[in-house]
């Protein structure tokens, strides 16, 4: 296990860190790891998109400056950004749904291309950021649902507004990396690829693990529309701490910035029909249904990652298998359910996954 992901979070003390999309479930998940290590946190991001939201409940708004702001209004966005005057920024603010990509296309690609742009407008009239981090998403590749994992190399290319407007945010940062940050003195330029993720706190529509979560809590059958589609799924803490991992290492060291995958094992590639009989198991007392949905719009099939150049350069490996992640979103869910303390299992589920390690 490389060390960087496990014991050196005091780094981040002291640390002026700007996020974009904080306010999301990924973000949330980041921003309580970053707050409870010191680091001087601004987030800049629309509010919570769903309501109820983990960022409301995670003790943050007390610890960081939380800037309410579209992406897509530069001007507000360098407002934010020179009164921070950050040395690490991390991109995930993002229209994330596949499904909404289709109903708004021009709002997906305004936010997640010109977004992109924005935020590197700013690093660029930056005098201070030493590393940048742009998180994508897996689905930037061709996918040509083959068996094998796609490596960073591959053709970016993806299918939907959604996946393709990520494919456009890879290019714009690459170019923006050979453009303006090829000198030695520029700022690490890095973007990082994950899977789906899983975990407590996601109350977003069409993801399969917040539906089996409001099917538990209302006592319902968990629809399934789509029981053989496989994807590779890991809990948010394994990309969480990666990002954060790359973004330290080319903090400290430039020739570590690159173009990474953030995957599972080949283990935790699994169909939506496993990972609900998971949750179903460990809940207990309600059961799946499986009903094809009529006219659905076109998602991948199939689509993982090679991970090994993360591996490789970082000594990276997943802590967590499939079984554990779902156990944990139980784990969370059943605290969220009782009306009991989230900051501490979030908190709990923080350390037990870095004691992991």
């Amino acid at each position: 296990m490389g060390g960087l992901i496990v014991t050196d979070l005091s780094f981040w003390n002291g640390k002026r860190v700007f996020l974009t999309g904080h306010t999301g479930f990924k973000g949330s998940w980041m921003s309580r790891i970053l707050v409870t290590n010191g680091a001087i946190l601004t987030g800049f991001s629309l509010e919570a998109p769903t309501e109820p939201n983990l960022f409301s409940m995670a003790g943050l708004e007390d610890n960081m400056t939380s800037v309410i702001g579209d992406i897509r209004d530069l001007d507000a966005l360098k407002a934010a950004f020179e009164k921070a005057d950050p040395e690490i920024v991390i991109h995930m603010a993002a229209q994330p749904i596949v499904r909404d990509s289709y109903k708004d296309p021009r709002y997906t690609y305004e936010t997640n291309v010109m977004g992109t742009v924005n935020i590197l407008e700013c690093v660029r009239a930056s005098k201070n950021v030493v590393s940048f981090l742009n998180v994508t998403t897996d689905k930037v590749y061709q996918n040509n649902e083959w068996v094998w994992g796609y490596r960073e190399n591959e053709p970016l290319d993806g299918f939907d507004p959604y996946s393709n407007s990520k494919s456009c945010s890879e290019l714009v940062t690459h170019s923006y990396k050979n453009s303006f940050f090829a000198t030695e003195d520029a700022p690490a330029i890095s973007t990082a690829r994950a899977g789906n993720v899983i975990g407590g706190g996601d109350f977003a529509n069409d993801r399969i693990i917040p539906d089996c979560v409001r099917a538990a809590m209302s006592g319902q059958d968990i629809i399934v529309r789509n029981p053989y589609s496989t994807r590779p799924y890991q809990h948010v803490l394994e990309p969480v701490f990666a990002y954060l991992m790359i973004a330290q290492a080319q903090y400290e060291d430039k020739a570590k910035a690159g173009w990474y995958n953030v995957g599972p094992d080949d283990c935790d590639c699994v169909c939506t029909g496993d990972i609900v009989n998971m949750f179903v198991s460990g809940w207990g007392s309600i059961k799946r249904v499986d009903k094809a949905e009529a006219n659905a719009p076109h998602e991948a099939n199939f689509l993982k990652l090679d991970s090994s150049k993360l591996k490789k350069t970082f000594g990276w490996e997943p802590h967590w298998h499939i079984d554990e992640a779902v156990n944990r979103v139980i784990e969370w869910t059943k605290v969220y359910e009782a009306g009991g303390d989230i900051p501490a299992v979030m908190d709990k589920q923080i350390n037990d996954y870095i004691s992991k390690g």
